[in-house]
């Protein structure tokens, strides 16, 4: 089953950041070995190349590692996985309150709203 790309980013783009979520999120645990670069090329619909290119990304922001025996593997490095996945959080809180502020809310309705709508659930 292909992956969902849009062609409004650069795929590889979209390709770390899905990969990355399902690190932060426990999906890869830390230690888990990846699937090979041509397996998830094939499950993703795009060439292994942009895989490659994913990959390489997601090496740099030290989330997973080569293990030249072994292939590719998610850090054991907790710390580094609730950093990224820290500043993931931010991001999509800043995105949510530009949204909000677009909308007309200052921080002190957004607030007020959230609290609202945790009530609710």
């Amino acid at each position: 089953m292909a992956w969902e790309l849009r062609n409004d980013r650069p795929i590889y783009v979209q390709i770390v950041e899905r990969i990355q979520m399902q690190i932060i999120s426990g999906v890869y645990k830390p230690g888990d070995k990846l699937p090979s670069v041509r397996e998830l090329a094939m499950e993703a619909g795009v060439n292994p190349n942009t895989m490659q290119k994913a990959f390489g990304e997601l090496e740099r922001k030290e989330l997973i590692v080569t293990i030249r025996t072994s292939g590719r593997v998610v850090t054991e490095d907790d710390a580094m996985i609730e950093k990224v996945k820290k500043q993931f959080a931010k991001e999509q809180i800043k995105t949510f309150l530009q949204k909000m502020n677009e909308l007309g809310f200052g921080i002190e309705d957004t607030i007020r709203l959230l609290q609202n709508v945790k009530e609710e659930v």
